[in-house]
């Protein structure tokens, strides 16, 4: 239903939004950085993608993300083409073209900012609950310049650092100065309408004070739904059917099961409550 045909009977409070593909385009951001560091992977050194592709998800599922920052270094195609030397130093161009096609990637959708501004100066909270790793969150919060105008972040903590490495070399750009991040348990996964309902009543809210916006009707719409709070469909955020998808298929960190319980979910028949085709269309469930 477009939010030109409703009329809310409540006064809400807070919006509780998805992350990913929701405030910003992750998988474009994700595509080029990742193609980046690929080409010139493949310029140093030839290696088969039957090969190389599959090492990758392998180290991907282990560490339960799909933008694993050593993951040059854990590569066993790499450390036999290259025995006794410093992947790091050897793939240093790879390292520096997938940060710089990060940086230049890394945008929020349009109206997303004025829109949370908007939000924010009737004093409405603003709660980013997100499946993506903390460190990688928090990252983005601060370059998006975001953490200002969102008040929690709830994600799964971070994956463990290899041996000898006591930080990420840009951790000091994924400190938080104002939003205060809260941890979910690890291996919780979306839909879970009662982590949901946990973060309302960490937050001091009630149900029926919230908005829930995001941009998969599998997860975020059905895991709203569940939790009885008014669910909110981005339907401009979704990246599935883009060209590029099955790369991030081949190297993406979902186990088998994860790509066998969305396959099931996916028969559901989903219908969002409300869908907007542009992200300052929110504000509009907050008038009045």
């Amino acid at each position: 239903m477009s939010c030109d045909h409703w009329k809310m009977p409540q006064r809400f409070t807070t919006l509780i939004t998805d992350f990913d593909n929701t405030l910003y385009d992750w998988f474009h951001m994700w595509n080029q950085s990742f193609q980046a560091m690929l080409e010139e992977v493949r310029r140093k050194v030839e290696i088969s993608d039957d090969v190389l592709l599959p090492q990758i998800r392998a180290i991907h599922q282990r560490h339960r993300t799909a933008e694993y920052a050593f993951l040059l270094e854990e590569l066993p195609c790499l450390q036999q083409a290259f025995p006794r030397q410093n992947i790091v130093e050897v793939f240093d161009d790879a390292i520096h073209a997938y940060r710089s096609a990060r940086k230049n990637s890394l945008e929020l959708y349009a109206g997303v900012r004025k829109g949370i501004q908007g939000l924010r100066s009737r004093g409405i909270s603003i709660v980013v609950y997100t499946e993506s790793l903390a460190f990688y969150t928090n990252f983005r919060i601060r370059r998006l310049e975001l953490d200002e105008l969102v008040d929690f972040i709830y994600s799964p903590p971070d994956h463990e650092l290899p041996d000898g490495v006591d930080s990420h070399v840009e951790s000091d750009e994924a400190q938080l100065l104002h939003a205060e991040h809260r941890y979910l348990p690890a291996g919780v996964k979306k839909p879970n309408p009662e982590v949901l309902l946990d973060i309302v009543r960490e937050i001091d809210r009630t149900p029926s004070e919230c908005i829930y916006l995001g941009d998969s009707l599998m997860k975020d719409v059905a895991m709203a739904q569940g939790a009885e709070i008014v669910d909110v469909y981005a339907e401009y955020g979704g990246a599935q059917h883009h060209k590029d998808y099955e790369l991030l298929r081949k190297v993406s960190h979902w186990t088998d099961g994860d790509v066998d319980r969305e396959k099931a979910m996916s028969k559901k028949l989903v219908t969002p409550t409300y869908s907007i085709s542009k992200f300052d269309e929110i504000n509009r469930f907050f008038e009045g």
